[in-house]
């Protein structure tokens, strides 16, 4: 069973605060509780090449990198710097008022293949993060369906709590109906109240058992904890999520 278990990550924008002051401390803090990998959400003006140093020996991986899109201009940069991190993918989303149409929802679709078609030579795959407005319905449709059916390279980096856009979509049918596509799982919990803040995964109201039993076990690679905001302690929040995953049989750690 324990093979089975996919290993836990966490999206540094959580602790961004406390990186933006010391980095690699926090990168140490992060080790240091068991998590198995981080996916990075900006470097905090150090070369990759140096953070993923670090990151590789304190025992963990650097699993993917949040990153503006790529142009034929910026493309070079780009593929530098996720080989430099050692890792494969990129993550990037899109705001609210790019997601209030049909038509906005084609257009990006186009956008992220062509991004695709830019970095797949390079050994790099594109996943799309999504916040609550792609869970909207446009004429019927839900606009995250739409977009993974017009881009049919796109991967996804599913945020369950944002998936569940507050109690409105289920997020364990909406991670079971794309299971091919997702590689990643954003884990994050919280009161499913817009607006307030989140609480330490298996604090808050998402049953977030079901959406790791929802993802396919031969297509999901990592389970990443993120926790935009908390109303505790950020850090203690990230150790108890981890407590929680790895207790509870649903992922694991390096320890």
């Amino acid at each position: 069973m324990s093979k089975e278990l996919k290993p836990v990550a966490l999206q540094l924008y959580s602790v961004r605060q406390a990186a933006a002051q010391d980095f690699f401390g926090v990168l140490k803090t992060v080790a240091d509780i068991g998590y198995a990998g981080v996916e990075t959400a900006g470097l905090h003006n150090k070369p990759a090449a140096e953070v993923r140093k670090v990151v590789e020996d304190l025992g963990m991986k650097v699993c993917s990198a949040h990153m503006p899109l790529p142009t034929a201009e910026t493309l070079q940069q780009t593929v530098d710097t996720v080989k430099a991190l050692g890792c494969a993918t990129i993550v990037n989303g899109r705001g609210s008022k790019e997601f209030d149409s049909l038509d906005k929802v084609k257009a990006h679709a186009e956008l992220y293949e062509k991004a695709i078609a830019l970095l797949a030579p390079h050994g790099v795959r594109v996943a799309y993060h999504n916040h609550w407005w792609e869970m909207a319905v446009l004429d019927g449709r839900l606009a995250y369906d739409e977009l993974l059916r017009l881009a049919p390279n796109l991967k996804g980096e599913l945020d369950v709590y944002w998936a569940s856009n507050f109690g409105a979509q289920n997020a364990a049918e909406i991670c079971a109906r794309h299971k091919a596509r997702l590689p990643l799982l954003h884990i994050k919990d919280g009161p499913l109240v817009k607006d307030q803040p989140h609480t330490a995964v298996g604090a808050g109201r998402m049953d977030i058992p079901a959406c790791v039993a929802a993802a396919d076990p031969k297509t999901l690679e990592w389970l990443i904890v993120e926790l935009d905001a908390c109303a505790t302690d950020m850090m203690t929040a990230v150790r108890e999520s981890y407590i929680y995953l790895t207790g509870r049989g649903l992922g694991r750690g390096r320890k």
